[in-house]
């Protein structure tokens, strides 16, 4: 090789040895630079779910009173026994309308029961009254309906004026013992009966929480129990008229 050719070529190889140089080094801000957005991202996403937790330790935000917490302490046994209810329907339900009816109480009272414990705990008081449960009469092992309960004789219910310390609609232990030994059509009947009471005590117990209750949160699921539960009131007694 001669000196002008060795002279050409060595100029050649330090241009591609910078030209490398600078292309690692855009490679190295790229890098830099992508990992400073991803480290950005994650600091965003982590803070959701802390915003989250934050949302979740108040179930029921602002003020409450005596009604509010008399509601979620005596709605929660009265949704546990319409849920019990409900669970009777497989196997024992033949009407196809009352086991739809059954699996969306059983689907809607559930999540109540657990966001009504909550609202419990966070305003500080027991899950139940310093009584028990309200509309027990644990003299006699049952509910006391007082002048409510069922009306056998009529064969539909007595919606008067509901069971003992205001849990009106509670089902007696016979009137559940009963429920389970029926099968078929006598099922589907006592089912409806049954529950049909039990809703027009809980729309009773909704009603009273939206005039002396305080806190938005309680007064609304309220409301959705009245306009629910009435609208499955309705087709219960269309499903009686078949039956």
């Amino acid at each position: 090789m001669s000196s002008v050719q060795r002279t050409v070529r060595r100029p050649l190889t330090r241009r591609l040895a910078a030209v490398g140089v600078l292309a690692s080094g855009a490679l190295l801000l790229a890098a830099c630079g992508s990992n400073d957005r991803t480290s950005g991202t994650h600091h965003e996403s982590t803070s959701a779910p802390s915003a989250a937790k934050k949302s979740a330790a108040n179930p029921a935000p602002g003020a409450s009173n005596d009604a509010d917490v008399t509601f979620a302490q005596s709605m929660i046994p009265h949704h546990e026994q319409a849920v019990e209810m409900a669970e009777l329907a497989e196997g024992r339900a033949s009407d196809t309308e009352i086991k739809t009816l059954a699996a969306a109480i059983e689907k809607a009272q559930g999540p109540e029961i657990t966001t009504m414990r909550a609202w419990l705990k966070a305003w500080g008081a027991p899950a139940s009254s310093a009584h028990g449960m309200p509309g027990m009469d644990h003299g006699s092992g049952g509910m006391d309906h007082g002048s409510g309960g069922m009306d056998h004789g009529s064969g539909g219910m007595d919606h008067g004026s509901g069971g003992k310390d205001g849990m009106s609609g509670m089902m007696s232990a016979k009137d559940m013992t009963d429920l389970k030994a029926a099968k078929g059509k006598g099922f589907d009947r006592k089912f409806a009966q049954m529950m049909i009471g039990h809703h027009n005590g809980a729309i009773t117990m909704a009603k009273d929480e939206q005039r002396n209750g305080r806190n938005a949160t309680a007064k609304k699921l309220a409301g959705d129990v009245i306009k629910n539960q009435t609208a499955e009131v309705a087709k219960m007694n269309k499903i009686l008229d078949r039956l």
